[in-house]
């Protein structure tokens, strides 16, 4: 049975058959509108941005040797499945708008849920849309020959200013309906899968047609080849982050206690066999030695093999994924704040579904305003970096909640249980572990600034229940 006191144990027979307020059996208010391609699309979609066409060579950078550059790409699809094999018994589960908030609330408590919550507000949300804006523009000044950096009269830059217009573009597509945002991605996603797909085919065919011997980069002497392929799996799990993503849209999906296993399994294994293949293909055609450095490595590559008519395929290419990409973080991402205004914890407002259109379209204005506030005064290294060392700890509450709750709910109903347990998540969280002490190693300053603006919602967690408790019922 449920915990006692849980949100979940509050709801009624009738909210069970379908009640007044419009919730069905699960007590979801918002229309069901997503089916399993939707669904896997919102998993590739969310997953695979810029991180495969530039990532590469900051690994590269980073590690001695190619069996050391696979086993961090290799390394970063089996924590990635872990992670996803384990959510989907959570959100078979509890198939509920929020995703982790809502499995970080029914574990841990409100506090953590909140924490979760604000984190997403102040740091992980927007550097997000931030960071994929910024690359999506950034690459769509490239395909026209044009310099994105170019400073405009009121003192923001055209990527910038691009990067802006993309998030609001993308937000109002995703208030006219989850039906809209879903069609989107669900063709950006077969554009990218097939410009990574062209990449692997140019890397086979030069493999194929190429009679010189591989070369192979000669190993580089680190100083601590622990840490540095720590710090290393901080920049791939940046690449493969997304895979949780599906979860936040639950409460959108059909037949959920089938779909969500299958997306969350299917999706990380589509993007798992695509990061390996792409890789294959750079290290066919450039050395590790040449990969260092690069700016975006899948441009060499193609510009190797086809000339330079393939930078510009792959700045179409890295424009398409970006967008979709950014299509996808929005789609998921306001919901987390709709799920807090509904239990109470942020402004009600923002819980108020479009009557016309079935989304929480007031969450999603709000996430319109963070990207754009963000954009305007970050860099994407910053970005990204915050973003990566801020949500782990919470992918790591998520996944200790299914020891949790099978210890404290063991008769709560499980249509899927997690594949390997309690192994698979057992390697989630001890690769957790590793990679915040590497990135504590050789980056003190940002891990703890990091948790700092995150502790910072500790008081306003109090100072919220405080004022909400003294409002008259």
């Amino acid at each position: 049975m449920p915990r006692c006191g849980s949100r979940w144990a509050r709801y009624t027979a009738a909210d069970v058959s379908g009640s007044d307020d419009g919730r069905d059996q699960w007590g979801e208010r918002l229309p069901r509108r997503l089916g399993a391609l939707s669904a896997g699309a919102v998993v590739v979609g969310s997953t695979i941005g810029s991180g495969i066409f530039r990532t590469p060579a900051v690994i590269a950078d980073r590690v001695e040797t190619i069996a050391m550059f696979a086993a961090v790409w290799i390394a970063g699809a089996v924590i990635a499945l872990c992670g996803a094999l384990t959510y989907a018994e959570l959100s078979a589960m509890m198939p509920r708008t929020g995703g982790i908030y809502v499995y970080l609330r029914e574990a841990f408590g409100k506090l953590t849920a909140f924490l979760f919550g604000w984190a997403e507000l102040v740091v992980l949300r927007p550097a997000a849309y931030g960071a994929i804006a910024i690359t999506c523009a950034e690459y769509g000044w490239r395909l026209v020959g044009a310099d994105g950096n170019l400073e405009l009269a009121v003192g923001f830059t055209r990527t910038q200013v691009s990067a802006a217009v993309l998030i609001m573009v993308v937000g109002a597509a995703n208030m006219r309906g989850v039906r809209l945002g879903a069609a989107i991605q669900n063709v950006s996603t077969v554009l990218k899968l097939a410009a990574l797909l062209g990449l692997c085919g140019l890397g086979l065919q030069f493999a194929l047609g190429s009679d010189a011997a591989p070369v192979l980069a000669a190993p580089r002497v680190l100083d601590s080849p622990v840490a540095a392929f720590g710090l290393a799996m901080v920049s791939v799990m940046w690449a493969y982050d997304g895979w949780s993503d599906v979860g936040f849209v639950s409460g959108e999906v059909r037949d959920p206690q089938r779909n969500l296993p299958r997306a969350f399994l299917f999706g990380t294994l589509v993007v798992a066999a695509m990061y390996l293949s792409a890789n294959a293909a750079y290290l066919a055609v450039i050395p590790l030695d040449g990969m260092r450095g690069s700016t975006l490595i899948a441009a060499d590559v193609a510009a190797r093999v086809i000339g330079q008519g393939g930078v510009a395929f792959v700045a179409a290419a890295v424009v398409v994924s970006t967008f979709g990409t950014l299509n996808g973080s929005m789609m998921t991402g306001p919901r987390v704040f709709y799920a807090m205004a509904e239990d109470g914890l942020f402004f009600r407002a923002l819980a108020k579904v479009d009557p016309k259109h079935g989304t929480p379209s007031r969450a999603i204005g709000l996430s319109i305003v963070l990207g754009v506030v963000f954009v305007s005064i970050r860099g994407f290294a910053q970005l990204a970096d915050q973003f990566i060392i801020g949500i782990w700890p919470f992918y790591a509450l998520g996944v200790l909640a299914v020891f949790v709750l099978r210890r404290r709910d063991p008769q709560r109903e499980r249509p899927y249980r997690t594949w390997g347990y309690p192994v698979v998540p057992a390697i989630f969280l001890l690769s957790t572990l590793y990679l915040l002490g590497a990135y504590l190693v050789t980056e003190p300053l940002q891990f703890f600034a990091s948790f700092a603006v995150i502790g910072t919602g500790i008081p306003v967690y109090w100072v919220w229940v405080r004022r909400t408790s003294a409002l008259p019922s």
